[in-house]
């Protein structure tokens, strides 16, 4: 296959194991999107991708042979986008671009036309000769983010790249990872905006707690044939929860009402076999127990994801 692919990684610290038998693949010209609470092992996975950390097991190939990031001519496919801003404030936007261009061996007029390039695609060609000093944060993560395309890589990695930024500029850093797949370019787009992620991605995968929990297009994660409904009732006790939790996800919240949430068919059910929804009902008018609220909700990627990693605060 041209492009990544990771198999069965893994990555322990002491007796805690942060990246579990992870594996997926990521081909040239897709956007592939990596998603998870915090903690769940998304910066640990790409660290050992691009080689600052060592993998306790699997392995990771491109285009097929064994990836070794420390071996130059390999190395050269490779860009990188790190969450923390990698330039220099005291270089001029260029002067920054020259820099990690000759650092990843482009030299005379290709580095020229590179830096031209690159200023154009994220703007900043007006802002050549500014300091990132001067800069807003949106216009130092477009810098960020240009420098990773200076050598022409085949593969670009992205941790978070528009965390803080102004709409403007998020526009614009959303419009070259599309530009990049356009180019054949294969990406790894790490974020927690799901609408970017439903934007820009090709295909998804949400891992927590190191193991991945689902991948697939985003249609086939969605389901777009069924929808979310959520009723609203006072708080159940537990035998009923317990029968419940067989149909449907049953949450209570601090204030005491409980929230059933359904993935219903859109579909007319056949015939004999009632829906979820009112397998619900039915149990909860057999109990006596009257009603706050129904609602219907899209489906979205937030949802899924919150159904799956659950809504309990992470550090």
């Amino acid at each position: 296959m041209n492009g990544l692919e990771v198999t069965k990684l893994k990555k322990r610290y002491g007796d805690v194991t942060v990246v579990d038998d992870l594996s997926f693949s990521v081909k040239q010209g897709e956007v592939f999107g990596l998603i998870g609470p915090n903690g769940a092992g998304k910066s640990t996975t790409m660290m050992m991708i691009i080689g600052l950390l060592k993998s306790d097991g699997g392995s990771i190939k491109f285009d097929g042979q064994l990836f070794n990031p420390r071996d130059p001519e390999m190395r050269c496919h490779l860009g990188i986008v790190p969450q923390e801003l990698a330039i220099y404030p005291d270089l001029t936007a260029a002067q920054n671009l020259r820099f990690f261009g000759g650092l990843n061996g482009v030299r005379g007029q290709r580095l020229n036309d590179r830096v031209d390039y690159v200023l154009h695609l994220t703007g900043l060609t007006k802002n050549a000769d500014h300091t990132p000093s001067t800069f807003s944060g949106g216009m130092s993560r477009r810098l960020n983010f240009g420098i990773a395309l200076l050598h022409e890589p085949r593969f670009v990695i992205l941790d978070e790249p528009t965390v803080g930024i102004d709409p403007q500029s998020r526009s614009n850093l959303l419009d070259c990872v599309q530009h990049l797949s356009e180019q054949n370019v294969g990406v790894l787009y790490a974020s927690h905006y799901m609408e970017e992620i439903e934007a820009v991605c090709n295909r998804v995968a949400i891992i927590d707690r190191g193991k991945l929990l689902k991948m697939g297009t985003l249609d086939e994660l969605l389901d777009r044939t069924r929808m979310d409904l959520g009723i609203r009732v006072a708080q159940l006790p537990q035998e009923l929860i317990t029968k419940l939790g067989d149909i449907a996800t049953v949450h209570t919240d601090s204030e005491g009402i409980t929230s059933i949430s359904i993935r219903e068919s859109r579909e007319a059910p056949a015939p004999g076999h009632p829906g979820e929804l009112r397998r619900v009902l039915e149990i909860l008018e057999d109990a006596g127990i009257p009603l706050k609220g129904i609602k219907s909700e899209e489906t979205s990627l937030e949802t899924l994801f919150l159904s799956l990693t659950g809504r309990t605060l992470r550090d």
